[in-house]
């Protein structure tokens, strides 16, 4: 939906309203600025580039393991996560266990802090400075209604901030969280599970250990499938990503969580992911490695089977209490498959 200026003429009881001008709210200039691919160095990419709705507001590029940027054949090291529902995670806080935050390794604390990395990011939107965003926004069709919301232009550093908030409340928008999948329906006593569905659920609450840390709901909190927490699965390292960067070392090995904090302690530990809209956003995991819903219950399953899967990327650190050996059979995994699958928006009942 682009809103524009307009001028609004409404019919009530027969009668012409005095026209008015329409204001865009923060959020609908956030929309604006989320799908604009003018912001970007040279211009062509856009928040919604890496985050696109029929992707699940993940990348739509689902042959490529990680995400490409505005200059072709520049990629990063990682798949880009999906910004729907992305507000529930909370404010990244080292107290009471590390939790939450924006991007894989929780390096923005909020979704406003995580709006102001991709502009200046060199493999995503490659803007120099905050300036030069600022500059911009201001030579778009929607400059004044952004100086009516954010200020002056002058003022750089404010103007930015603004840009992120208003990105950031477009992000909380009941498109980004829509609850509209067929498990929202069953809830809801609208629809019913298929028998393997519901096989597939009762394997992910228990044996096959899922809701250890794709947690549901509790009371009045939405099922999210996240307990916003970190963890090292032990992944190997994807090969496909040194390919596509030849200039990475041969030992290069993403840190993580441990990374950011510095800490050897947490090396390899990246965020549990939500599972609405899982089936939209392959391929799966930090870099990609894993291709299909099927290979990532597989490797959750067999992950410490002998001659299965090549050596972690990070062995240190590794979690071992929900995964490695679960003996599950390859019609229980395709139950959990088909489970997650019930998560995708959009769902209408027959």
């Amino acid at each position: 939906m682009k809103i524009k200026t307009q001028v609004l003429v409404m019919l009530l009881a027969g009668s012409v309203v005095q026209p008015a001008f329409a204001v865009l709210t923060k959020a609908q200039l956030g929309e604006k600025l989320y799908f604009d691919t003018s912001l970007s160095e040279p211009a062509g990419q856009a928040c919604a580039s890496c985050h696109e709705p029929s992707a699940g507001f993940a990348d739509p590029d689902q042959h490529l393991p990680v995400s490409e940027g505005v200059i072709p054949g520049r990629f990063g090291t990682r798949n880009s996560p999906s910004a729907a529902y992305a507000l529930f995670y909370p404010t990244f806080t080292l107290k009471s266990g590390i939790l939450g935050g924006q991007f894989w390794d929780g390096r923005a604390a909020t979704l406003t802090e995580q709006a102001k990395g991709p502009f200046l990011n060199p493999v995503e939107m490659n803007n120099p400075d905050q300036a030069s965003v600022i500059a911009k926004i201001q030579a778009t069709p929607y400059a004044a209604d952004f100086a009516t919301v954010c200020g002056p232009f002058t003022n750089v550093a404010a103007a930015y901030q603004c840009m992120a908030e208003a990105i950031a409340l477009f992000e909380t928008t009941t498109m980004f969280r829509p609850f509209t999948s067929k498990y929202d329906a069953v809830k809801a006593n609208r629809a019913s599970f298929t028998a393997q569905e519901a096989a597939g659920l009762k394997l992910f609450t228990g044996s096959g250990k899922c809701s250890n840390c794709h947690v549901l709901g509790t009371g009045k909190n939405p099922d999210l499938f996240t307990d916003s927490k970190f963890q090292n699965l032990g992944l190997p390292r994807n090969p496909e990503i040194f390919q596509l960067r030849p200039d990475l070392p041969a030992d290069f090995r993403d840190l993580g969580l441990g990374a950011v904090l510095n800490d050897p302690k947490h090396n390899g530990k990246f965020k549990t992911t939500h599972l609405r809209n899982i089936a939209l956003t392959p391929p799966y995991m930090h870099n990609g490695v894993l291709k299909t819903l099927k290979d990532v219950v597989h490797f959750y399953n067999t992950r410490d089977i002998p001659g299965v899967w090549p050596a972690p990327e990070v062995s240190e650190n590794m979690d071992g209490a929900f995964l490695g050996n679960l003996g599950l059979t390859s019609a229980e995994e395709d139950a959990i498959v088909a489970f997650m699958q019930t998560l995708t928006d959009g769902y209408v009942a027959p």
